[in-house]
């Protein structure tokens, strides 16, 4: 009894301090400063704050932080560490079932996952700030030198393919890698890392956490072949005679289309148009239309149209690219947004004008935009889903003037049987990858697909999830394919 009684003690003196310490994020860097760059908004959370903020976990018999992160990260065991100050424990806790906590740390959208369910949350202390710990521990993990590249200790003949250098593909690749297979990853981008360097701005996350994430992976041995596309530089079957398991990662890039009169004037844009290439501008790259002008938000009256966490990056990019005025069009009002309420909060602050209710109706002007006819929209009865339809108003119509409309609606899969050239490979009505929802393998045979081009456009922490039960699956079949081959012989 008297040791129970000493060890309770203990956990509440190191735990259990929600009634305490209030909640506290890392403080945001004032709103004129960051407005003027692209720099993360967010100051670095010091060491003696970080414990403090962890040792409000409640540490809950049933942690539902823990419940809700589609990688069922340890949560309450790396925050207790953490507020016991035991740092590289808690990495390695961490880093035991995310490949890219730092990354996470920065964009998950917390506000509907973990800290949405934080227990203490819903008790009404407020949250744990469990985004910006996992930030912390990863970030002091990088500068400590605790973060290591992959040691292989028996190196495997098999080889997998990997087709895409997005988040689900290179947490495949080294959950692989791991296991002593040799990798390769073709990507069509001339750098690694997907949506994660050419998608979402430095604002939320800086390009040197991911290169150092890549650069860390070719020091574990994995081959990156960048500027490469299946079906122009080699078809899939050619892929799939190099290697013993290929898998597809290409995530979802089509933009999604608003068929309007006048979509077809210029100076309207698809979202990822617009992020990429101030992302390459961010880079150091040489970008002919945004350095003419026409892909630079720079003096413009700008529309966004578009409610998700991609139409926030593109209002916030527009700010800092010194818009006259931005203004971001949504159909339904601010509480059925379907975006980060953090983010909304952000844009918000910045300066951003949001029009709820509101919807496009016809785009107007010579040869390029000029205005915006827009219609006042109602929310009627709910849908299949369970939200409200929106509904045109009658005789609600109303103008804006505008230079720039940047579409962000979301995306759709390419159509990968052609641009793969193989027309065998199944897709779903969807236009998704088709695949055994146990094993993860298309309809041809030692080829898997995982991420976004299997579920739809999703969060990065699904693609890190998706890429690493792709990595379990492939090596099933590769230890199956080695036995059989053992038999036989």
């Amino acid at each position: 009894m008297y040791i129970l009684r000493r060890f309770k003690k203990d956990m509440t003196d190191k735990m259990l301090k929600f009634v305490k310490i209030g909640q506290q994020t890392p403080p945001k860097r004032e709103v004129n400063e960051r407005k003027d760059d692209f720099n993360e908004i967010y100051d670095e959370f010091i060491n003696q704050k970080a414990q403090e903020q962890s040792s409000r976990c409640s540490q809950c018999g049933v942690p539902f932080c823990q419940v809700h992160c589609p990688l069922s990260n340890n949560i309450p065991d790396w925050l207790k560490l953490t507020a016991e100050g035991r740092l590289k424990e808690a990495y390695e806790l961490s880093q035991s079932t995310n490949n890219m906590p730092e990354v996470c740390g920065r964009i998950c959208p917390q506000d509907r996952l973990c800290e949405g369910n934080c227990v203490i949350e819903q008790s009404g202390h407020g949250t744990v700030t469990i985004g910006s710990m996992e930030k912390f521990i990863t970030d002091n993990a990088w500068e400590q030198g605790w973060v290591k590249p992959i040691q292989v200790k028996y190196e495997k003949e098999q080889s997998v393919g990997i087709i895409g250098a997005g988040p689900a593909g290179l947490a495949a690749a080294e959950q692989l890698r791991k296991d002593g297979y040799k990798i390769t990853i073709y990507d069509r981008y001339d750098r690694a890392g997907g949506l994660l360097i050419y998608g979402i701005p430095n604002f939320k996350l800086e390009k040197h956490v991911v290169q150092r994430r890549t650069r860390l992976l070719k020091d574990g041995g994995i081959e990156f072949i960048q500027n490469f596309e299946v079906g122009k530089d080699a078809t899939l079957d050619q892929l799939r005679k190099k290697h013993d398991a290929i898998l597809i990662a290409t995530g979802v890039y089509k933009p999604r289309e608003v068929k309007l009169p006048g979509n077809d004037l210029n100076n309207i844009f698809p979202a990822m148009e617009f992020l990429t290439a101030s992302n390459k501008k961010g880079l150091g790259d040489k970008v002919e239309l945004f350095d003419k002008g026409v892909l630079n938000a720079e003096g413009k009256d700008v529309v966004v149209i578009g409610g998700g966490d991609t139409a926030m990056d593109c209002v916030r990019t527009s700010i800092r690219q010194k818009a006259k005025s931005v203004k971001c069009l949504y159909r339904r009002d601010k509480e059925n947004m379907p975006g980060s309420a953090r983010e909304v909060a952000n844009a918000e602050e910045e300066g951003v004008e949001f029009v709820w209710l509101s919807s496009p109706k016809e785009f107007k002007g010579k040869n390029k935009v000029e205005n915006l006819i827009v219609d006042q929209i109602k929310l009627g009865s709910p849908d299949d889903s369970g939200r409200r339809r929106p509904e045109i108003k009658e005789g609600s119509e109303f103008e804006l003037k505008v230079d720039m409309v940047i579409k962000a609606l979301g995306f759709d899969p390419e159509d990968l049987p052609l641009l793969f050239d193989n027309r065998e490979l199944q897709v779903t009505k969807w236009g998704t990858i088709k695949t055994d929802f146990d094993t993860m393998e298309t309809n041809l045979k030692g080829v898997f697909a995982a991420g976004d081009i299997v579920r739809g456009a999703s969060l990065v922490v699904w693609a890190i999830k998706d890429g690493r039960d792709a990595a379990v699956a492939i090596k099933a079949h590769l230890e199956k394919t080695e036995i059989n081959k053992t038999k036989v012989a």
